[in-house]
């Protein structure tokens, strides 16, 4: 079956790329469409399965998407789930958002968690399966210190800026709070 692929600019630019973006380079399976964009506004390039994968119920499953890339040098590729997925048929990425380093060029899997607990779920070569996301990171200097400075929130963790039912949560002395 063929696949359908992106229409793109002179030049070879994504329609929905900002003028002055840096070259995503795609090596890429023809089983598979070129990542792309629903809409030019949209952050997430719509990534597709390579392969037939039944995901169990309550399973998982790693599904590859026949591409491999090279990342323009500081970002971070951020391999997030698909809504349309998750709420009708709750499929998410398990370890959402997937990392992908600017310096791997191997292929790009995705590892889907199937949450319903009844019903298997079938993924079909060319289907949508997850978005890839590509943002600027900083690496920054990594220096260790006796103290940190004060802040408002100091170590208030789970549950300490409100939200659901009363007041935030406490942590006690034995308890570990986390950001």
């Amino acid at each position: 079956m063929p696949v359908d692929h992106v229409d793109t600019l002179s030049g070879g630019a994504d329609p929905g790329s900002a003028p002055d973006a840096p070259a995503l380079r795609i090596r890429r399976s023809e089983a598979v469409p070129m990542p792309h964009r629903a809409h030019p506004e949209d952050a997430g390039l719509d990534l597709a399965s390579a392969e037939e994968v039944v995901i169990p119920a309550g399973g998982r499953a790693l599904v590859d998407t026949g591409l491999a890339l090279a990342l323009p040098p500081g970002t971070v590729g951020m391999v997030c789930p698909r809504s349309g997925l998750a709420a009708r048929h709750g499929i998410t990425v398990l370890n959402g958002p997937g990392i992908v380093d600017a310096g791997y060029r191997g292929p790009i899997k995705v590892a889907l968690h199937n949450t319903d607990l009844s019903e298997p779920f079938d993924v079909h070569v060319g289907d949508r399966i997850a978005q890839l996301v590509v943002v600027p990171f900083l690496a920054p200097r990594l220096d260790e210190v006796e103290d940190l400075e004060a802040t408002a929130r100091a170590g208030a963790g789970f549950g300490s800026s409100g939200g659901f039912g009363g007041g935030g949560a406490t942590a006690g002395d034995h308890e570990t709070t986390e950001g």
